[in-house]
């Protein structure tokens, strides 16, 4: 008889989007290794989103004496959103962590997103992580601080920091979100959109570990506007989900 080798579905999908990260990919992936190791089966999945630096060579360089990591190339930066759209899109696993690359979302933050997902039921769509201690300069918290309290105000998401990276969801309720640049920013005002409920977490803060910020905050100011004008757009033009049930049966 032949042997049929049966591969094993991972429980958790952890994607990372990285742009000329060379200094902090190794740490990051070590953490996550080690955050993950309460996990049966777990899976990396790293996202070069057009990196100019040695990012490819340390990724590959890993991925001879690390089997569950897998990378991911854009040849051009196509932006975060993107790049955790092709993560999501190869994931294995239902159930999917985001963090940034740069070393502020701690990963051992990872298992108890995942409790907390799984804890509340089919009825919640994602956790999203809020940042306390934050690390970033006087500017970028106000930045943060402002635009989140306009967000919230006009969303009333609940949410007080969408812009923090560690997001904890199932892949079916992300593909079932409308797609645009910045999606990540807005996840959890269109979750509840599709009618999930959305839980927090606080975590805490770090430095990054090297280097500096390749993904502005919000890009650019005007941008992030308009597409805040547009996830409300969104929201209201919701209609209310039909409940479908099915009687009888095919002969």
């Amino acid at each position: 008889m032949t042997d049929q080798i049966v591969k094993t579905v991972p429980l958790l999908s952890v994607i990372v989007p990285v742009r000329n990260e060379t200094g902090n990919i190794s740490p990051l992936v070590d953490e996550i290794v080690a955050a993950c190791s309460e996990f049966a089966t777990y899976e990396i999945i790293y996202v070069n989103d057009g990196s100019r630096d040695a990012t490819a060579r340390e990724l590959a360089s890993l991925q001879e004496t690390l089997p569950q990591l897998r990378v991911l190339h854009h040849a051009y930066s196509c932006g975060q959103s993107a790049a955790v759209r092709s993560g999501v899109l190869a994931a294995s696993a239902q159930i999917i962590v985001t963090l940034d690359g740069d070393g502020q979302n701690n990963p051992a933050f990872i298992p108890e997103m995942v409790r907390l997902l799984q804890a509340r039921g089919v009825s919640c769509g994602m956790v999203q992580g809020q940042r306390v201690g934050r690390k970033d300069t006087g500017f970028k918290r106000f930045q943060s601080r402002f635009a989140n309290k306009v967000r919230g105000a006009i969303l009333q998401d609940g949410t007080r920091d969408t812009g923090c990276g560690l997001k904890c969801f199932y892949r079916t309720v992300y593909l079932s979100l409308p797609y645009f640049d910045a999606l990540h920013r807005f996840m959890p005002a269109l979750v509840k959109r599709e009618g999930y409920d959305v839980a927090h977490l606080d975590v805490v803060d770090r430095p990054r570990h090297a280097g500096i910020s390749n993904y502005g905050f919000f890009d650019r100011l005007w941008v992030g506007i308009i597409d805040l004008m547009g996830v409300r757009w969104l929201i209201r033009r919701r209609k209310r989900v039909p409940q479908v049930l099915e009687t009888g049966h095919a002969d």
